[in-house]
């Protein structure tokens, strides 16, 4: 009987150690795929806080941005997505009247965040730099 005990104990240790094996090279996997989801988000971040600092860089910052009411903010995003454009191109991008966004592009240019030049008859409006 003493003999059998002995047996049947290391058999069970040897599945053990062979499950717990298994689950160790599972467990490596899992962390080899999560240390290259880190990667991926670390990398995501890095490409992130470059734009959030180029942004921040321009008159329009963020702040600058959320500080504006609604309207403005709108424009101003338009016109950073179009870098030169004219009331009529900003009023395709916003959805509204080009009379609407040239009234709007001027109180950008009052507040010294907008640069207006004059092309012949047609005003074009830029980020001040």
């Amino acid at each position: 009987m003493i003999k059998r005990k002995r047996l049947k104990a290391e058999g069970d240790r040897s599945v053990n150690m062979e499950s717990i094996l298994e689950r160790l090279d599972e467990l490596q996997d899992t962390l080899g795929q999560l240390d290259r989801k880190v990667d991926l988000i670390v990398e995501s971040k890095k490409m992130s806080n470059n734009k959030i600092n180029q942004v921040l860089d321009s008159p329009l910052d963020v702040v600058t941005l959320l500080s504006l009411p609604d309207n403005l903010r709108k424009t101003a995003m338009a016109l950073s997505r179009l870098q030169e454009a004219a009331a009529a191109d900003v009023a395709r991008e916003t959805h509204r009247e080009r009379a609407v966004e040239s009234a709007y592009l001027n109180q950008l240019v009052t507040m010294g965040y907008v640069l207006k030049e004059r092309k012949g008859r047609i005003a074009y409006f830029t980020i001040k730099e």
